[in-house]
């Protein structure tokens, strides 16, 4: 198995011609792939990781590229070859071997690609097109506007060609490390559906107190944010205008909303009267602004429209945080004693929903033990998760000593 790291043959553009193996690319600009020892993206690990063409002097650059490579393979007959997918591309591609298209994530059917998860892809290559003469792989890739990181833009990690059980062997590590980078995010959402089932236990012994349904709700909130994580880089069935619909423009401000009012009945504030209606009032707006910036209407308002959304959703999520802050500061001078016990609860859930502003102070927002990458987020929720559920222990151990259940 041999990586192609190239160099390779680069076009910014789009020309179906491109894929022709007789296609005279001599004028392109060279990129080459090959990874710095120990490269790994700055997500989930994936190694070999190399920067995009935004780094590569095309900086702002959107839309479609090409990428082409002339091998020779000779492989003794009856080996079956085959050529593992590229696994980290921005956003969509459709790979060709001598102008005939054999795989791609993405669906390019329409005037712009569909875009899905790119994931690790295993290909078989016909003997009839790559044996006895050399062959052009060519790569047609489609960057979508939403993301421009500095060094994003078409492919990442180069794909790899050879016999098939080490090229399966290689595809199978991939999706190792895929499988890896988001299984936190499974265990955190079963952990906050145990906490929710935890929750609504107490109810029974309480059954005025409306704090453990808010909780619960808001806990089956943010474990449907964390799975939809994972659903959306292990499946294939959710694009990611959907994926930003479900979690950016739904899940999230539902999450800022439903805790902050959770904490409020927690501590048993009903005053000042305006703070749920207030928090409605957040929720929609930050609902509406991040609609109008999602992936469907990039590049449909002119630049100051995207920069107010953008401001927008900068104040909204500033106001949820000094709402909380204040539900919190309230809670703990009614509640005393009580009420301390609930912060390191209170911080913890603090850090993952508001992950944006402390990126923004530069604190550092994600480690990679073991190479897998761990976000700070994830460590905050796995804290938040102990904290919380020794609070409900203690809240359900004060039920049982007190022998009796209020009415």
């Amino acid at each position: 198995m041999i990586a192609l790291n190239g160099p390779w043959k680069f076009h910014a553009g789009d020309n179906p011609n491109w894929a022709n193996p007789d296609f005279d690319d001599t004028s392109w600009e060279t990129v080459d792939l090959t990874p710095l020892p120990g490269a790994h993206d700055s997500d989930v690990g994936l190694t070999g990781y190399v920067p995009g063409w935004q780094a590569r002097g095309h900086p702002g650059y959107i839309g479609y590229a090409w990428y082409r490579l002339t091998v020779d393979v000779n492989a003794p007959a009856g080996d079956a070859l085959a050529l593992s997918g590229p696994p980290d591309v921005d956003s969509a591609y459709q790979l060709f071997l001598n102008g005939r298209l054999l795989d791609g994530i993405g669906d390019f059917s329409g005037r712009t690609p569909k875009v899905y998860s790119i994931q690790p892809r295993l290909i078989s290559l016909p003997q009839t097109l790559i044996g006895g003469h050399p062959s052009v792989i060519a790569i047609r890739v489609w960057m979508g506007s939403w993301d421009t990181a500095p060094d994003g833009g078409g492919l990442h990690i180069a794909p790899a060609i050879g016999e098939r059980s080490d090229v399966e062997a290689r595809y199978q590590l991939q999706w190792l490390e895929t499988i890896k980078g988001y299984v936190v995010e499974v265990v955190e959402a079963l952990l906050f559906v145990l906490l929710a089932i935890m929750s609504c236990s107490l109810i029974p012994f309480d059954r005025w107190n409306r704090s453990y349904l808010w909780m619960a709700a808001a806990l089956l909130l943010v474990g449907m944010y964390r799975a939809n994580q994972a659903a959306l880089y292990w499946g294939q069935f959710e694009t990611v205008p959907v994926f930003e619909l479900v979690s950016y423009v739904l899940l999230t401000p539902l999450c800022l909303g439903a805790w902050t009012l959770a904490w409020r009945s927690w501590f048993q504030l009903d005053h000042p009267a305006w703070v749920p209606k207030f928090a409605l009032i957040l929720t929609l707006l930050y609902m509406v602004a991040q609609l109008f910036s999602s992936a469907w209407s990039h590049d449909t308002w002119p630049p100051s429209i995207a920069l107010m959304l953008g401001g927008l959703i900068s104040v909204v999520r500033l106001l949820f945080l000094l709402l909380l802050g204040a539900i919190v500061t309230l809670g703990i001078r009614k509640q005393g004693r009580n009420g301390w016990y609930a912060l390191p609860a209170v911080l913890f859930i603090a850090i993952g929903l508001f992950a944006q502003e402390l990126s923004a102070l530069h604190v550092p927002g994600i480690w990679f033990p073991f190479g897998t990458g761990v976000s700070r987020a994830q460590f905050a929720y796995l804290a938040f998760d102990v904290a919380f559920f020794a609070l409900l222990l203690r809240r359900l151990w004060a039920f049982a000593r007190s022998g009796w259940v209020r009415h």
